[in-house]
C-alpha cells in the first residue's frame, strides 16, 4: 500500500523478528495498522513517496557520553563513576526523571535480541535514503521516540500498566484525544450489559493491543515532528541518538 502524500509511520518492536506499523496522514487518519518482519516493513516504507518514520528502538549502541558525564561527576563528590554508566544519555536524562527506561550497551553483542533488531532496520532505512531527524528539506526522515516514556509524560506519571485492560484503554483515549481517528474507546463501554458482563463477554476488539498503541503513539510523534516541531521535546545527544517524545516540555520528575 504505497501514499502519495506524506505517511508518517510508527514502528514498534515486538520481538526479535516482529514489528507492528501505524501509518498516519496530515489529517490524523489511520491509513495502516499491521504486523510483519523486517522486510515487510521495509517493502512497505520504501514505496512512500514521503515519509517520516519514528521508531521505538535506539539507533545505536552508547557511546560512553553517561560515563564520561559521571567520571567528571566524580572527580568532585568522589562517587564511583561506573554505577548507572553504561546506557545512552537520553536514557539517562528520562530516569533522572524518574521514568523508568531500557539501557542501551556500548556494545552489540551485549544488547538485547530487539534492540539488534532496531539497529538493522534503521541501517536498512538508511540504504533506503532516510535521514536523521531533523532535516529541513530531506522528504524522508527517521527518528526515535519512546511510547512508554511519552504516555508517562502526557498523563503526569499515572499511566496504568499496558498489561491490564485499564491500561490499555487509558492510552487509547490519550491517542483519541490528541485527534487520531482511531476507535472510541468509549464505545468499548456502550457495548457492556449486565448479562454479557456476567457471560464474560467484553468487546475486547474495540480496544487495541499494547504493540498497536505503541505504533500508534510513534506514528503521531513521527506527525508532530514533522509538522509541529514545537511540539515534540528531545533527549540525549546526537552522537549517540535522541529520543523524540510528543509533548511540548517535561517536569522535573514523574
Amino acid at each position: 500500500m504505497f501514499f502519495t502524500q506524506t505517511a508518517y509511520i510508527g514502528i514498534d518492536l515486538t520481538g526479535r523478528r516482529a514489528f507492528t506499523y501505524a501509518v498516519l496522514n496530515e489529517n490524523l487518519e489511520l491509513l495502516a495498522l499491521a504486523d510483519g518482519d523486517l522486510e515487510d516493513v521495509l517493502t512497505f516504507i520504501g514505496g512512500q513517496a514521503s515519509a517520516f518514520v519514528a521508531v521505538n528502538a535506539p539507533a545505536k549502541p552508547n557511546q560512553g557520553r553517561v560515563r564520561a558525564l559521571l567520571e567528571a561527576e566524580s572527580l568532585t563528590s568522589g562517587k564511583s563513576p561506573l554505577r548507572g554508566a553504561e546506557m545512552r544519555l537520553a536514557e539517562h536524562e528520562l530516569r533522572q526523571r524518574g521514568i523508568k527506561v531500557a539501557a542501551t550497551p556500548s556494545h552489540p553483542d551485549r544488547c538485547p535480541s530487539w534492540m539488534r533488531s532496531g539497529f538493522a532496520l534503521y541501517e536498512k532505512l538508511a540504504g533506503l535514503g532516510f535521514i536523521a531527524y531533523p532535516d529541513e528539506d530531506a522528504t524522508h526522515q527517521v527518528l526515535e521516540t519512546h511510547p512508554q516514556a511519552a504516555f508517562i509524560a502526557m498523563t503526569d506519571g499515572n499511566l496504568l500498566p499496558a498489561s491490564a485492560l485499564e491500561g490499555r484503554l487509558q492510552r487509547q483515549t490519550i491517542l483519541y484525544g490528541e485527534g487520531l481517528q482511531i476507535r472510541d474507546p468509549m464505545a468499548f463501554f456502550e457495548e457492556i450489559t449486565r448479562h454479557r458482563l456476567r457471560q464474560g463477554i467484553l468487546p475486547l476488539e474495540r480496544i487495541y493491543a499494547s504493540s498497536q498503541l505503541n505504533a500508534l503513539l510513534a506514528a503521531y510523534t513521527a506527525y508532530l515532528a514533522a509538522e509541529m516541531p514545537n511540539d515534540v521535546v528531545s533527549l540525549g545527544d546526537e552522537g549517540e541518538g535522541k529520543i523524540y517524545l510528543p509533548v511540548s516540555e517535561l517536569k522535573s520528575k514523574y
